[in-house]
């Protein structure tokens, strides 16, 4: 499969060279030369860019780009992983499947070391503390007083969200508040939780600076308008701190 994305690649340089030209150089030259990020957390910004807006051939290509310049496997997986409670099965198992053919490729021999750190009696507690943790303890009330209609909702998302997903390994929590992120303003349409997660991020020091950073590497992958709209939610976020 990878060499059939390489035999596809040189394909359209030969039938699309202008554009292939504009956007190589402006996705792999100018826009990372601008990054202040380090190379590990541009590639999970953009993995997790391109999960969001679900650009399975670039995915493939930037995937066995980020091995190839050192990224950790369990990094990329967790990504992944993480992925599905913003994105859903159904938008994420594909791509999960295309990570492994990409990782056998590279010689990773799959499944990876677990790296889950909860179970079925953990999984709530734990994961309440890491939502307290990262968004403040009025989470705790949310469980106790939000509407009876959502209370399944709102234990999934301790037990589920952040049980199952935000407790694991392989990132830590300033990364994983950066591809979540990531995720939801590659996706649109999430300005609800983008604003949550934006001040999520800050909560871990991800400041007004970083923000901009993230987005700015996903905006090749997913265009002007929602790189915008992301940066305008920030900026109301932060309400014109520094």
């Amino acid at each position: 499969m990878e060499k059939d994305s390489e035999h596809t690649a040189i394909a359209l340089a030969a039938a699309d060279p202008e554009w292939t030209a504009i956007t190589t150089a402006f996705a792999g030259q100018e826009v990372p030369a601008a990054s202040p990020l380090t190379p590990r957390e541009r590639w999970l910004c953009i993995e997790a860019a391109l999960l969001g807006c679900q650009g399975m051939g670039t995915f493939r290509r930037a995937l066995a780009a980020a091995l190839d310049g050192g990224v950790e496997p369990a990094a990329l997986r967790e990504v992944l992983c993480q992925a599905t409670a913003y994105l859903g099965i159904g938008r994420v198992r594909d791509f999960l499947l295309a990570a492994d053919e990409i990782m056998v490729q590279h010689g990773i021999r799959l499944p990876l070391p677990a790296r889950g750190t909860t179970d079925a009696a953990t999984r709530f507690d734990r994961g309440l503390a890491k939502q307290a943790a990262l968004f403040g303890e009025g989470m705790a009330k949310v469980q106790a007083d939000g509407p009876a209609a959502r209370r399944n909702i709102n234990r999934w998302l301790a037990a589920n969200c952040f049980g199952d997903c935000y407790t694991r390994t392989g990132l830590d929590d300033r990364e994983r508040e950066m591809v979540t992120f990531c995720f939801l303003l590659a996706q649109g349409g999430c300005e609800n939780q983008l604003r949550g997660h934006a001040r999520g991020n800050l909560g871990v020091g991800n400041g007004k600076a970083r923000l901009y950073a993230f987005a700015e590497q996903c905006l090749p992958y997913i265009g002007y308008p929602r790189t915008l709209n992301a940066m305008n939610i920030v900026d109301e976020v932060t309400a014109g701190a520094p």
